[in-house]
């Protein structure tokens, strides 16, 4: 983090922390799309997509599904979320967002329908896999999808792309990129029972905040099982700890660490920063950084590694330490478990409304925050993006104590 003096290279809290965050109205997409009129015939050619990953990749999926039908003045069907190995979560769009609102947004910009017309479903034999299927390659540029989509789009009156993730480039045209805006930050709704639960959580972390007016920090720790696996870092746990994670990687990943010539090297990859902080690493930081015993602080996370002995050090600096799990009951959490986007949506909500934002690790779910918080906010939130490489040679300092000032 910079400081806000120029000769000090320490943080200072009054910048994060005392100020609070002006709410100056929230930033709005700039409009250059040209809007369809209610003369003009609806789009008779339709867009299927299959969205991957868990919840905010599929969030990137359905963006850029919407711009792409804007691109191709395609008809998009309800984006279809595809099973994922890790996130193992069934739901459906309506499921985690309010389809009705979806639709509303867009119209007058990209028409969206729930299904394919029965006529479209009759000549395809009420089968998706006879749907023209293309692969589109990652970041595919907006001149690919008018070349080899568009037209057998035209003859065909339909196409499915699957898997649809990262399949359209950073830059599209102004037009375009208004699209991906508008169904991100306006159409992009959770649904009634996430969203009613959701705000009650952030209205009880606002309570429990009431000693520093209602602000709190959120962090966004990814130290789950899966994510400790596939970062191939290695922690203190000796050889149970290299069992389990070789099992995690052959589970979730088949044999792609055992490739020919992959190697893996543990203290490569922390030196480069590539390591997820741990809960103890995290607690470190903050205190470091000037944030006390008394901060409170929500926990955005999956199911934590060894979450008994790991998250320990955490909860002793910071006694205040919430998270879905302790703010909610098991009542209220009941239709949501076992959904694994449905409880990250939670997660994201009360880390959207938090006065700082920290992120440990990378990943869509920061990407997405902090980027719905600088729009919700008018540029104005807070987030802290720590330095992991420079942390690394911090942590291994042992003659640095709690009250030592953190540079990161």
């Amino acid at each position: 983090m910079r400081s806000d003096r120029s000769n000090s290279s320490v943080l200072q809290l009054t910048t994060v922390w005392n100020n609070s965050r002006r709410l100056e109205g929230k930033k709005t997409c700039r409009n250059v799309s040209v809007k369809l009129h209610s003369d003009v015939p609806a789009p008779t050619i339709f867009l299927v997509v299959e969205a991957n990953g868990g919840l905010n990749q599929q969030r990137s999926s359905i963006c850029n599904a919407v711009a792409v039908a804007g691109l191709l003045n395609a008809t998009l069907v309800i984006p279809q979320f595809q099973f994922h190995s890790v996130w193992k979560d069934p739901s459906k769009f309506e499921d985690i967002y309010d389809e009705e609102h979806f639709i509303k947004i867009l119209e007058g910009h990209v028409r969206v329908v729930r299904k394919l017309p029965k006529f479209l479903k009759k000549s395809f034999h009420h089968n998706f896999s006879n749907i023209p299927k293309f692969r589109v390659k990652a970041w595919a540029q907006a001149s690919y999808y008018m070349a080899a989509v568009h037209p057998v789009l035209k003859k065909k009156g339909v196409v499915r792309i699957a898997p649809f993730a990262n399949r359209l480039a950073l830059e599209v045209p102004p037009s375009i990129q208004y699209l991906r805006c508008l169904a991100n930050y306006e159409a992009l709704k959770f649904s009634v029972p996430i969203s009613v639960l959701a705000e009650q959580l952030v209205t009880r972390m606002v309570q429990i905040s009431s000693s520093t007016g209602g602000k709190y920090v959120s962090v966004h720790l990814r130290f789950e099982e899966d994510m400790v696996a596939f970062s191939c870092c290695e922690y203190d746990g000796g050889k149970e700890e290299k069992k389990e994670m070789e099992l995690a990687r052959e589970r979730g990943w088949r044999g792609k660490f055992k490739r020919k010539g992959h190697t893996i090297r543990p203290d490569l990859n922390r030196i480069s920063g590539r390591c997820p902080l741990t809960p103890l690493e995290v607690g470190m930081m903050l205190r470091g950084m000037g944030f006390n015993n008394n901060t409170p602080i929500y926990l955005a996370s999956g199911k934590i590694y060894r979450e008994e002995r790991n998250l320990a050090p955490l909860k002793q600096m910071f006694p205040l330490l919430q998270t879905k799990e302790s703010l909610a009951t098991p009542e209220e959490l009941s239709s949501l478990m076992g959904y694994s986007s449905r409880l990250a949506a939670l997660d994201y909500t009360v880390c959207l409304k938090s006065e700082v934002f920290v992120t440990t690790q990378g990943g869509n779910f920061p990407h997405f925050l902090m980027g719905n918080r600088r729009y919700l906010y008018n540029g104005h939130a807070k987030t802290i993006k720590p330095d992991k490489r420079k942390l690394v040679s911090l942590f291994q300092n042992t003659s640095i104590s709690h009250d030592s000032p953190c540079i990161v």
